[in-house]
């Protein structure tokens, strides 16, 4: 039993510790002309889900949950941004080749057809990211156009 009891307190201690370790915020109060929202006439009803299912981890600026100032959930979150923005950032779209902008509107098309994004692990607590179906159709539809007019 004391074995236990020396386990916890060094595990609430490490656990206590951790939190004064920094993250680093993905966050920006601007808007930059590359944005993929500002380069293409997106329409308000696309732009709001791309808002909401997206541009958290694709873009230059994520809305944090309260939990994201919570070791070690902060540091999961940091990695999963940095990650996503690797894949495709919104807010450089303006900057990319057509020939890049066309290979990564493909690779939408295949992931959002397949369910792959938004990831199952972001839709479990952010239920307003979920494509309905008919969500779905109405963003595959216009990538595919815009994929077309590069």
């Amino acid at each position: 039993m004391r074995i236990l009891k020396i386990i916890a307190i060094v595990a609430l201690v490490v656990l206590l510790g951790i939190q004064f370790i920094p993250t680093e915020r993905n966050q920006s109060d601007i808007v930059p002309k590359t944005d993929f929202m500002l380069v293409h006439n997106v329409p308000k009803k696309i732009q709001d889900k791309l808002q909401v299912s997206c541009y958290d981890c694709h873009s230059n600026n994520t809305a944090y949950p309260w939990y994201n100032k919570i070791q070690p959930v902060a540091w999961f979150l940091e990695n999963h941004v940095k990650n996503g923005k690797a894949e495709l950032n919104f807010s450089e779209w303006g900057s990319l080749s057509s020939r890049r902008k066309a290979s990564k509107l493909q690779s939408i098309i295949k992931q959002i057809e397949s369910g792959e994004m938004p990831l199952n692990s972001y839709t479990l607590i952010h239920k307003d990211a979920k494509f309905s179906s008919e969500e779905t159709n109405e963003i595959i539809n216009f990538i595919a156009q815009l994929k077309d007019s590069l």
